[in-house]
């Protein structure tokens, strides 16, 4: 619940894109930035336990929409890194890690000169609750024109998983983290078209086959244990354009994260390529020997916007072999504004209706 005070709420954001997700970034507001914890999980996890009205304040309605993220920039708890922050998505959710998010925070903290930005190229290293993130912006004219990040290790668990799908049949499926756990699944054995205007379908299908991986198929990082959930189903094909490598649907839940029964959950398409899906895609190709170190992997989206994906090392994670992936896009701000909660305002920590609400 939040902590209603006398007199008004005043929270500063600026409003940010990334390959077409939206990611809002908050720069400041009353009583927000006082988020204990000793590590980046800590905090995370008192948001989701104690401040979690702040997240439906802001994502939900009347002030978010059913796509949209949340990025709360906070003081680093690691002296070497330049800013910290933590994501939330509009269900309840605050994912480890984010490539688009990460390019939309980047690109408000340069662009509104919270931290210096130095032309032609800026490097940052952000703090998250997947761990530290080394940056490189490359900057012109007051502007950030591209984002390259070096994602946490990615790996893949599982390969061509048998998998029964009630509804859709039996199916292969890989399993990959990517900053945070995908089931991967082909759109040819889904039957299903990577077009937007086939967004329901590949919702229906793709909260379907989350639901059965995660009832079937169980996941645990090696090193944190307590990320042990398959949050996202990324469905792939090939590109629409000749210069890609690929395409993808990354099916992300806006409703209860928790749930697992047989009807779809409320959910949406990222909007974006992807980060932490391009990672997972890499590392599932890493695996079956089709991706290389140094190769670049150009990634589609929904809305034919590209990340490029490359693997630049290869790391032990627990009895993994898994690539260290750099993730690059471009984020542009769409936004400034300041949010306002009255003490007497009816619904302090939003609302939602179904009628555009997927579900």
């Amino acid at each position: 619940m939040l902590q209603r005070s006398t007199g008004p709420w005043r929270i500063s954001a600026v409003d940010a894109h990334a390959g077409g997700e939206p990611g809002r970034v908050v720069m400041g507001g009353h009583g927000i930035l006082a988020v204990p914890g000793t590590t980046m999980l800590e905090r995370k996890r008192h948001l989701e336990e104690h401040q979690d009205g702040f997240r439906t304040l802001m994502l939900k309605e009347p002030r978010g929409l059913p796509s949209s993220c949340l990025n709360l920039v906070l003081p680093p708890l690691d002296e070497a890194a330049d800013a910290a922050f933590i994501i939330m998505e509009q269900s309840r959710y605050y994912p480890a890690m984010s490539g688009s998010n990460t390019m939309c925070v980047v690109t408000v903290l340069l662009e509104t000169g919270w931290l210096p930005m130095r032309e032609p190229m800026t490097e940052l290293r952000l703090e998250t609750p997947a761990g530290l993130i080394d940056v490189q912006a490359t900057c012109d004219s007051g502007r950030v024109r591209s984002v390259t990040l070096r994602n946490v290790p990615s790996f893949a668990t599982h390969l061509d998983e048998p998998l029964h799908v009630p509804g859709v049949g039996n199916i292969r499926v890989d399993v990959a983290y990517g900053g945070m756990f995908y089931v991967l699944v082909s759109a040819s054995d889904l039957g299903v078209d990577l077009a937007s205007a086939q967004g329901a379908e590949l919702v229906r299908v793709g909260e379907l086959v989350k639901q059965s991986a995660r009832r079937n198929i169980a996941v645990a990082h090696p090193t944190f244990p307590e990320i042990d959930v398959i949050e996202c189903t990324l469905i792939h094909g090939p590109p629409n354009a000749p210069a890609n490598d690929g395409r993808n649907a990354v099916i992300v839940s806006t409703g209860d994260p928790e749930a697992n029964d047989s009807a779809p959950q409320r959910a949406s398409i990222d909007r974006s390529p992807c980060g932490t899906g391009t990672s997972a895609r890499l590392a599932v190709l890493h695996a079956r020997g089709e991706l290389g170190v140094d190769a670049d992997y150009r990634h589609e989206g929904i809305l034919d916007t590209v990340f490029t994906g490359r693997i630049v090392d290869t790391a032990p994670v627990g009895p993994h072999t898994a690539i260290v992936p750099s993730i690059s896009g471009q984020a542009w701000i769409t936004g400034y504004a300041d949010y306002v909660l009255a003490d007497d305002d009816p619904f302090p920590e939003g609302f939602t209706v179904g009628d555009i609400w997927p579900g």
